[in-house]
């Protein structure tokens, strides 16, 4: 009898995705059957790309990936994974700064489903400064985000900039 398939959700906000987001796809598409890129539905956040907008920019970078899909979500994470079958959730670290939080949010979230694990991935060195915020701040001013955004991200930051400074 043939194992079911292994899935495992990388939620975020990805306004917008970055060269560190895809990095993470990448090596986490390698360890699993499916992985399931979900947009947190959060609006308390005020993002700058609506949840649509930040979709089609995960869909246009992960283009190349055949076990990768795009969705989005609200509500409990671990509620959403147990519905799509997932064994695991991916987050990703790029600071001991940021492992204090993840390490919360994983033992609540396995408390509330000790099915699902939690797997940390280190962001890749050359990645590890980036932010989403950091990168809206940057383009906001117009700074360059070139090489740390996929180009069609990079387009649409200049562009919704631009249109804000009308």
């Amino acid at each position: 009898m043939a194992a079911p398939p292994s899935v495992a959700i990388y939620p975020g906000s990805f306004d917008p995705i970055t060269n560190g987001h895809l990095d993470l796809i990448s090596r986490a598409s390698r360890m699993v059957d499916l992985l399931v890129v979900a947009v947190l539905r959060n609006q308390s956040k005020h993002p700058l790309f609506s949840v649509e907008e930040r979709r089609e920019m995960i869909h246009e970078a992960t283009g190349g990936f055949s076990n990768v899909e795009v969705t989005s979500f609200e509500g409990l994470l671990v509620d959403f994974a147990a519905s799509r079958g997932a064994s695991m959730i991916l987050r990703g670290i790029r600071a001991v700064s940021d492992y204090e939080l993840e390490w919360q949010m994983a033992l609540m979230n396995r408390r509330l489903r000790p099915e699902i694990e939690t797997v940390f991935l280190t962001a890749g060195e050359e990645y590890s400064f980036i932010s989403s915020n950091l990168v809206k701040e940057v383009a906001s001013l117009g700074g360059s985000v070139t090489g740390i955004v996929p180009l069609s991200v990079e387009a649409r930051l200049q562009r919704k900039f631009a249109a804000r400074a009308v």
